[in-house]
């Protein structure tokens, strides 16, 4: 990865595990023990999915910018398919509070998606090369 995904990463990951943290202890105040669980599972499920995904554009990013929007569509809808799929999957289990999960999901996924747009908006990476040659065209 590179020093820019590294703080978009950060500028993401942070408010994700606030939101997050503040997740599991609501649930466990208003839930117990299980809703605790559920919101700390709904947290560690889109850490993970959402870092793989950062990374993976990362690593598109450096093969070329097509591989990397393509690596970016695909992965968003492959997250959106698998977080649905949890989703689904724990909709009705008594290991923990499916509806702690959920709502965790939610937070979580909200909160990652406005931290990793602030984080590329402090960039202020140029996405035009200022002295680019334009093929075809000699040198001016």
């Amino acid at each position: 990865m590179q020093a820019n995904d590294v703080r978009v990463l950060k500028g993401a990951a942070v408010p994700t595990l606030a939101v997050g943290l503040l997740a599991v202890v609501l649930s466990a105040v208003l839930t117990g023990v299980k809703g605790a669980l559920g919101a700390g599972i709904g947290l560690v499920l889109v850490a993970v999915f959402f870092t793989l995904g950062l990374v993976v554009v990362s690593w598109a990013g450096r093969v070329s910018p097509m591989a990397m929007m393509t690596a970016a569509v695909v992965g968003y809808v492959v997250k959106v398919l698998a977080i649905m799929a949890m989703l689904t999957a724990f909709q009705g289990t008594t290991a923990f509070n499916s509806r702690a999960f959920a709502l965790s999901v939610i937070a979580c996924t909200l909160a990652w998606t406005v931290g990793e747009m602030r984080g590329f908006l402090k960039l202020k990476m140029l996405y035009v090369e200022p002295d680019a040659q334009v093929p075809g065209q000699g040198p001016r």
